[in-house]
């Protein structure tokens, strides 16, 4: 611990935001920067602690409490506040790939499990992580890492979201000859099409780190989808091993009347389109879906909801109202949610806020059903049916929603976007392959082995797992790695 009373003597300071109603007129990133002091002073509120289970990584109550990839917090905490970066990168690499990615993106569970959070705000670790990172890049100490020597193994992964990508950078630097197939013409999957560009520029941050993976030997071949462009069975006889990290792509959908209407979109359908056109032409083509002077209802309170506000306010949407089942958490932690868990208390993201400097409150609506979708002569959503709904338990002591009657209402919207998760990977290759399933619909594969039901096969992230979190897949990724590794080589020195 640097310094033992710095927990003490400064409060928890974060980057501010760029104002909403300035940074909702263009696409760059909303994040600021702490003066290099001010991020060694926030280094020096780490406590050291005799456990520290900011870096545990376990799951409670179903949720992360800590990091999912261990990474060695006190440790880079301490050589920040002492100002050596260098050292801190290093540490920093040693367990994550990717911080440039969840230094901004990632929602910080390591910050939920902070001991100094028991009852002070928990160190603003982070921030702390995006720092180092940027800082390195800055100085130009992050460059590629070309392996020694190859082992003539080749290996294909499938899929180059978070996970694909892990666990590619984990299997080249084991010498192997990795090949990353991504069916879209921009690697990066998630990274790439699903997070807006706000929260995560693609040419300064993505296509960087995608360019370090070239440059260390990763292979990527884009437009090509194993299932559809790509036999599988070719797959099968050209490489040594395969690992499939496609995600968990299949949106959950709302089956009620007037659900065929124009106008009803899933929320990637949207993010998707919205950046490949921001980046093909600044959206010159016109190729995605205008929220501009519309009505526009987002259905769904989580992190994809969330960025349908912000990419809509950026468009010039009308107006904006957020549906959320669940009821409006409480603002600070409830009896059954205690520290280590992740804090489920009311926040105020960046697109609400933006939502609420535009239009004066925060957009988002609590216990209520969307009942029916209408139409307008055209067949073009008009509005939406609604009813407020409370929580009940049921005859198997389960919380059931149960309506309220006298509550209905209806919306006007031009533009809905269902933003309600996600049910699994995909169908194409588990009928392509004969894949074993679990009862949820992902590949069946035990954590920590990732064996799939076919020799040779491993399954890494979302597909594995379920809809979940980036630092999650990049966990996976790297367990894949390591796994794959040790059945090509019988055994790995991959962590």
């Amino acid at each position: 611990m640097g310094k033992p009373t710095g927990f003490m003597e400064f409060t928890r300071q974060t980057p501010a935001y760029r104002a909403p109603l300035e940074r909702i007129k263009d696409w760059g990133e909303f994040h600021q920067d702490l003066s290099e002091q001010d991020i060694r002073s926030q280094g020096a509120r780490c406590m050291d602690c005799g456990v520290p289970f900011c870096h545990t990584g376990e799951l409670i109550a179903g949720m992360a409490a800590g990091c999912p990839i261990n990474n060695l917090i006190p440790e880079w905490n301490d050589l920040v506040y002492h100002g050596h970066w260098r050292e801190a990168l290093d540490r920093l690499h040693k367990t994550n790939n990717f911080p440039e990615f969840t230094g901004r993106v990632c929602p910080a569970p390591c910050e939920g499990s902070c001991v100094l959070g028991i009852n002070e705000p928990p160190v603003t670790i982070k921030n702390i992580e995006c720092t180092i990172i940027d800082h390195a890049f800055e100085e130009g100490w992050v460059t590629p890492n070309i392996p020694q020597t190859r082992t003539g193994k080749k290996v294909a992964v499938v899929g180059s979201g978070p996970a694909g990508l892990a666990c590619a950078a984990q299997l080249n630097k084991a010498g192997h000859l990795v090949t990353v197939f991504e069916r879209s013409d921009r690697v990066g999957g998630l990274l790439m099409y699903g997070i807006p560009n706000m929260k995560l520029e693609k040419e300064a941050v993505v296509q960087r780190r995608v360019d370090l993976l070239a440059a260390e030997g990763v292979t990527f071949l884009t437009n090509t989808e194993v299932g559809k462009d790509y036999p599988p069975g070719k797959l099968l006889k050209e490489f040594d091993a395969v690992v499939l990290c496609c995600g968990a792509t299949k949106p959950r959908d709302l089956p009620i009347p007037g659900r065929e209407l124009g106008g009803v979109h899933f929320a990637m359908e949207f993010l998707h389109a919205n950046t490949k056109s921001l980046l093909d032409s600044q959206h010159a083509d016109g190729k995605y879906i205008d929220a501009k002077g519309k009505d526009v209802i987002v259905i769904g309170g989580g992190d994809t909801g969330t960025d349908c506000v912000g990419t809509s306010m950026r468009h010039g949407c009308k107006g904006l109202v957020q549906f959320e089942i669940l009821p409006k958490p409480p603002g600070q932690r409830a009896e059954n949610n205690p520290w280590p868990q992740w804090p489920k208390v009311y926040m105020l993201d960046y697109g609400q806020a933006e939502a609420a400097a535009v239009f004066g409150d925060d957009p988002r609506q609590y216990c209520i059903m969307t009942k029916s979708f209408e139409g307008d002569s055209s067949g073009h959503v008009k509005a939406l049916h609604t009813v407020l709904i409370e929580w009940v338990k049921d005859d198997n002591g389960r919380f059931a929603p149960k309506e309220i009657p006298g509550t209905e209402k209806v919306y006007p919207a031009q533009l809905v976007l269902l933003a309600m998760g996600f049910l699994g990977p995909e169908d194409t290759l588990v009928n392509s392959l004969g894949l074993e399933t679990d009862p949820r619909s992902n590949f069946k594969a035990e954590h920590g082995q990732y064996t799939t039901s076919i020799e040779g096969v491993f399954a890494a992230g979302d597909c594995r797992r379920g809809q979940s979190l980036i630092v999650w897949a990049i966990n996976e990724g790297r367990g894949a790695a390591r796994e794959c590794d040790r059945y090509l080589m019988g055994v790995t020195e991959l962590p």
